[in-house]
């Protein structure tokens, strides 16, 4: 019977033998053996080239700021004298919310000061005819507003315009209301032009830390000034294809301007100036932006300083 030993001393030499013939077949010059892979040069990685600010040397031009009208004049220093009426009876129908729009006239602007009577009702419309007894003009109580020549009711405007500030579409109000799509426009637009103006009167001097600008899309102004359509400007306002600029106070929500136009920097230097006249003089506040690289450049216009160097 053959020891197990042997076999172990057999393994052990077998072995032996295996770790000579592997070192005699293997190369002695390891770089030889296994040349070295060429590996492809690196490319650089793709750096976005910031373009600096090139600077301003001199004001951009505004033509908001150059065409600029003197502010609204205010009503004269010396009012002229109260009209108390003193023979006849009491005057029943208040007119102290009206004033005399006659330009001529001196009672202009100056409302409740007792110059204005009721005269009826025209043709038995809907309005009241006043009557200024200095000038003796006449003129409808609606005069300045949207509802001024309308022969729809009221209730009809204000429901047809309330539908279009929830989002309805002007086909869709149009078809609700049974009006004519073109008179639903032509709503529209008078009545964002009487936002406008109200706005423009009572929104001045205000103070705010931070203003938001933003852009959106819309499509009245170009109806107002006649530059598209009605047909034209129903079809694309359901696609919204312009810009509406909005500035707003983010901790009041009060919104501060807002325009139609396209996003230029001619557009950013009228909403920037329109901005500037409706906050205090002394207001500089904090501007927030979405990057618009032109925004830079109305802000810079309106409230940078322009020294000439040495």
């Amino acid at each position: 019977m053959v020891s197990p030993l042997f076999f172990y001393q057999l393994v052990l030499l077998a072995l032996v033998w295996l770790c000579v013939m592997l070192h005699w077949a293997w190369p002695s010059d390891p770089a030889a053996a296994c040349p070295p892979l060429e590996l492809p040069p690196l490319l650089p990685k793709r750096k976005r080239e910031r373009t600096p600010f090139a600077g301003l040397t001199t004001k951009p031009h505004c033509d908001a700021c150059e065409h600029a009208t003197a502010p609204h004049p205010h009503a004269p220093a010396a009012p002229p004298p109260r009209i108390v009426p003193t023979r006849g009876r009491r005057r029943q129908v208040d007119t102290s919310s009206h004033f005399c729009p006659n330009p001529d006239c001196a009672y202009r602007g100056w409302a409740g000061w007792g110059n204005l009577r009721a005269n009826g009702h025209p043709s038995g419309g809907p309005w009241r005819q006043l009557l200024c007894v200095v000038c003796r003009g006449y003129f409808l109580e609606t005069l300045g507003t949207i509802f001024h020549g309308k022969h729809a009711s009221v209730d009809l405007i204000v429901r047809v315009i309330a539908c279009l500030a929830e989002g309805l579409g002007i086909r869709g109000t149009a078809r609700v209301f049974e009006v004519d799509p073109n008179t639903v426009l032509q709503w529209l637009v008078e009545a964002a032009e009487q936002l406008r103006a109200f706005s423009q009167h009572f929104l001045h001097d205000v103070r705010v830390r931070q203003v938001q600008l933003d852009e959106l899309f819309a499509l009245l102004s170009a109806v107002m000034h006649g530059e598209v359509s009605t047909a034209e400007a129903i079809e694309r306002l359901e696609r919204a294809p312009q810009w509406v600029w909005v500035a707003m106070d983010p901790e009041s929500k009060l919104l501060l301007a807002i325009d139609v136009g396209d996003r230029t920097l001619a557009m950013a230097q009228r909403f920037v100036h329109h901005v500037a006249q409706v906050l205090a003089p002394d207001c500089a506040p904090l501007f927030l932006t979405d990057g618009f690289r032109e925004s830079l450049t109305a802000l810079l216009t309106h409230y940078g300083a322009w020294v000439q160097p040495p």
